[in-house]
């Protein structure tokens, strides 16, 4: 499979590749508001409400059946470290968009996951290719602990913009705040504005 290279996003943003106060690590730290949730891999499902034209509710094997690829992104963590060249595989958001058919009334969106975390974007900020459901990193399955066997990844945000064990996206026609937006994170995230906290 090809590979999309999405590593030159910070031009959009007018920076660095690095953001400021962002230092560069090979490693992938583990964080999470809580510990690794578990789950039955045959019951897991990733559910889409909201102002949709199609609510789903699908299985792994039916969400991974959706179009898929692979694409190279840096990785910004909002506690100061970013990685580069991360090879993330999954569903794009527009993938999502598509198959859901969004309404033209919703305006937000809420990404919900196993352990009760929820965090929100704006729905421009999440039709973008490069906002992804990721199953899949560097060639393997994604490791439970950075939140297999689904998250969000969002190069243009603040990691904790990207649910870990997400199962579900809920499409909202008002904005609504996720847990650490509604603890004093910064609700825009930007990494290049250092927009970490409100």
């Amino acid at each position: 499979m090809s590979v999309k290279d999405v590593t030159d996003l910070h031009e959009e943003f007018d920076g660095e590749r690095l953001p400021p106060g962002q230092r560069e690590t090979s490693k992938f730290p583990v964080l999470s508001k809580g510990s690794t949730p578990t789950y039955d891999p045959d019951d897991w499902t990733f559910t889409v409400t909201g102002a949709v034209e199609n609510e789903l509710s699908l299985s792994m094997d039916e969400f991974r059946d959706l179009p898929s690829e692979t694409q190279r992104q840096d990785f910004h963590c909002v506690t100061g470290w970013s990685k580069f060249d991360c090879e993330f595989t999954g569903v794009t958001f527009p993938a999502l968009m598509d198959a859901a058919g969004v309404q033209s009334d919703a305006v937000h969106v809420m990404f919900h996951a196993l352990d009760g975390y929820t965090t929100n974007l704006p729905l421009d900020q999440c039709a973008r290719e490069e906002v992804m459901f990721a199953w899949g990193y560097d060639g393997d399955d994604l490791p439970r602990e950075h939140g297999g066997p689904l998250r969000v990844v969002t190069p243009h945000r603040y990691a904790y913009k990207g649910a870990k064990w997400v199962d579900g996206v809920e499409f909202l026609t008002e904005p609504e705040r996720g847990y650490w937006e509604k603890r004093g994170y910064s609700n825009t995230a930007n990494p290049w504005n250092e927009e970490r906290y409100s």
